[in-house]
């Protein structure tokens, strides 16, 4: 079966096809500047990165420029749009309607509509996306995959708040979390990798990017996450300032004369590593100033590592222990200082990790030295691998 996997953004779209037997990628790219002017970056298997500038004023005309391309008779990856047997949609907000990924029906798409207000930059653009491709593939079966379908096991001591109970049955205000495909994804394949039965780990995966969460995954489920009510809960990120003190929203909006609108967005967009810098929110940056002897630098990469390790803690007394800690995403899979840094305030766990190992950029390996007594493991995320096997699960089903 060939699967279309679609990650729609306000102005990108981001896709792959996927064989799902093989499970290779065939293609993928993005589609970028929709509604400004338009690019779209494709890149076959066996192929090098091919980039055309094309007018977009909106996704529909983005997914049929990624049609076109996939079926070019030069570089493309299919004879024709009929062997494309299923698309897979990335959508972010699933609130409590959606546990699973499913059959992306009419009623669903009103349903997940209905979930805008939970995630007002998100779902409105994977709603756009979805109605694109259903206006192109009119006659292809499409599936929602659920960032927060993965994470709507926690118990409720874990997703509510203390606050009046009211606002939870009004308004449904709780810890949803987020990342849930690559939380999915990392603690199965660190199952695999362990020769381990899924349903009797006790893992913790840090996804570790310019968003960044961490999640306790127990016997297969997942009992707590670092995000919440909205991404920006959690971790100190690239740009989003995580866990602080509510009061603080008010204390600065009344010294700066700010609104909420505008406090806010300094929290998502002005805040995090690149807050603590004024630099930036690329730990490579980060990285590179550091060495130079720029403190705030230093600082900002060792508050994120210090917040890490205390969500990481939290989450072996959540789960009165933990067998397996993976790293992932961007900063997980390529960062060995900051994966050494988080581990140095692991050793009350018995931790131990190996140096040489450690170095390792990018692919799957096991961090921890033979006698540590909790297994620390890389495992790059693969996002749309997951979304392509819900997709392929949901039809069968």
């Amino acid at each position: 079966m060939n699967v279309l996997v679609i990650n729609c953004g306000s102005s990108s779209l981001k896709y792959q096809i996927i064989d799902s037997e093989s499970e290779e990628a065939l293609a993928k790219g993005i589609c970028e500047r929709i509604g400004i002017d338009g690019r779209l970056v494709y890149q076959p298997k066996d192929g090098g990165k091919e980039m055309t500038d094309a007018p977009m004023p909106t996704h529909t005309e983005a997914v049929r420029m990624v049609l076109e391309a996939i079926v070019n008779p030069k570089t493309g990856v299919l004879s024709s749009l009929d062997e494309i047997d299923a698309v897979g949609h990335r959508i972010v907000h699933g609130g409590e309607k959606f546990a699973a990924s499913t059959l992306l029906t009419e009623e669903v798409l009103k349903t997940v509509e209905e979930c805008s207000d939970l995630a007002p930059l998100h779902n409105p653009a994977n709603l756009i996306g979805v109605r694109a491709c259903r206006e192109v593939l009119k006659d292809v079966p499409m599936v929602g995959v659920f960032d927060t379908a993965f994470h709507q096991t926690m118990p409720e001591e874990a997703y509510l708040y203390g606050l009046p109970y009211a606002y939870y049955e009004k308004h449904k205000v709780r810890k949803y979390g987020f990342h849930g495909t690559s939380h999915s994804y990392v603690s199965k394949r660190a199952a695999e990798v362990l020769n381990r039965p899924y349903d009797g780990l006790k893992t913790i995966v840090c996804h570790l990017g310019g968003g960044a969460s961490i999640c306790a995954v127990k016997d297969g489920k997942s009992v707590d996450t670092s995000m919440g009510l909205s991404p920006l809960e959690g971790l100190v990120m690239g740009t989003r300032s995580g866990d602080i003190d509510p009061s603080a929203v008010e204390f600065i909006a009344k010294k700066e004369n700010l609104d909420l609108d505008a406090v806010l967005s300094i929290l998502n967009k002005e805040s995090g590593v690149y807050g603590i810098s004024g630099l930036s929110s690329d730990f490579r940056d980060l990285d590179a100033a550091a060495g130079e002897g720029n403190a705030r630098a230093d600082i900002a990469r060792n508050v994120f590592c210090y917040r890490a390790a205390k969500y990481i803690g939290s989450y072996a007394a959540a789960m009165n222990g933990v067998d397996v800690i993976c790293f992932t995403a961007g900063v997980g899979e390529n960062d060995a200082k900051v994966r050494e840094k988080i581990c140095s305030y692991l050793g009350y766990l018995g931790i131990a990790i190996d140096a040489e190992e450690n170095k390792k950029r990018g692919v799957e390996a096991t961090l921890s030295t033979s006698d540590s007594k909790v297994t620390v493991l890389m495992i790059p995320t693969n996002e749309e691998l997951a979304i392509c096997r819900e997709t392929v699960a949901v039809l069968q089903s």
